[in-house]
């Protein structure tokens, strides 16, 4: 059954916000729902199928508020909000879009992208071990820092410390010029990079010489007691059952931590078993500990890197069956 359904716009600015440049944020909902949308003055008209008019304009309410509160519309808000819509999860503005956790060196609000990253960040809220695992691009390590930030600032901890483990750091290694910092410092790249745009860099290096913020590798954390301290654990997936027990076991009073990685990166030597694997069911019972899973539909990067690894996923999976396949052909059959 078809229809027709209408929204008031309030501005040109906000109708130029919606439409996006040349058009392409309603050709994307366009491509998305079978609705022919149209704008007559600073009224917006909506038409086609019932039910895909319906989530079309469910749709197009929701952006309109998040241009409201924020101004404009990010291709990639649009487009997280579509996926939502198309699997029938309801829009909910102020579960994601509210207040800032905190402001870059630039300016810009650091908030929650999608439903899982608003998990994440409500689990690091109530906790104080928190596993983030999840693929690239989902903001794991990225917003960690942000509540770090955010709780130093406040005053709730005295130091950041930012640590990762250096797969490389044997043979590898002693093939770099300079000394043991000048070695590691490409592994911790990264984390620096975050600090950088969420501080500013001579904020940064001024806490860095006063000895509050402290990037430094996973080895440098055997022997001490963390306290006071928000403790980051990124790349996780490549620390060793042993570095993974000695890394959490430094936790101090009043101190938090947040390991993040991702299970399906792991670059250590053949034989050797991840830690971090092994640490989600160890403590995956324990109180106070939180395991957070962002997923593909949680990546806040170009949109290729989620079809990246969809195709990944999926070259795994048939590899998976082939072998399978393969077993079952050489399976001897009954003996006569």
């Amino acid at each position: 059954m078809q229809t027709r359904e209408t929204l008031d716009l309030e501005s040109l600015a906000q109708a130029s916000a919606l439409f996006g440049k040349l058009d392409e944020n309603i050709r994307l909902i366009q491509e998305n729902f079978e609705v022919e949308i149209q704008l007559k003055d600073l009224e917006l008209e909506v038409s086609g199928p019932e039910d895909e008019v319906a989530a079309a304009v469910d749709l197009l309410h929701f952006l309109l508020g998040l241009i409201k509160k924020q101004k404009n519309l990010d291709k990639q808000d649009l487009r997280y909000a579509i996926s939502l819509k198309k699997k029938g999860i309801d829009l909910d503005l102020d579960s994601l879009y509210n207040k800032a956790l905190v402001y870059t060196a630039m300016g810009k609000p650091v908030r929650p992208k999608t439903l899982g990253q608003k998990r994440y960040l409500d689990a690091i809220e109530k906790n104080d071990v928190v596993f983030g695992v999840g693929p690239a691009g989902t903001g794991k390590t990225y917003l960690a820092m942000a509540c770090a930030v955010k709780a130093f600032k406040a005053q709730e901890v005295s130091r950041i410390i930012l640590t990762r483990p250096a797969v490389e750091a044997g043979e590898s290694l002693g093939f770099l010029p300079g000394d043991l910092q000048m070695k590691v410092d490409p592994y911790l790249r990264p984390l620096y990079d975050a600090l950088f745009d969420l501080m500013g860099f001579d904020t940064y290096q001024k806490f860095v010489d006063q000895g509050l913020i402290e990037v430094a590798p996973l080895a440098y954390m055997r022997g001490r007691t963390l306290d006071n301290a928000y403790v980051i654990l990124d790349e996780a997936q490549n620390t060793t059952s042993q570095q993974m027990k000695m890394f959490l076991t430094r936790l101090g009073f009043g101190s938090k931590a947040i390991v993040t990685g991702d299970i399906t990166q792991i670059d250590l030597p053949a034989g050797k078993k991840s830690g971090l694997k092994s640490v989600l069911n160890i403590l995956r019972d324990v109180k106070g500990v939180s395991t957070v899973y962002l997923s593909r539909y949680d990546i806040v990067r170009h949109p290729l890197v989620q079809r990246i690894i969809d195709a990944y996923d999926q070259y795994d999976e048939d590899q998976k069956k082939e072998k399978k396949e393969k077993k079952d052909h050489d399976k001897p059959g009954p003996k006569n």
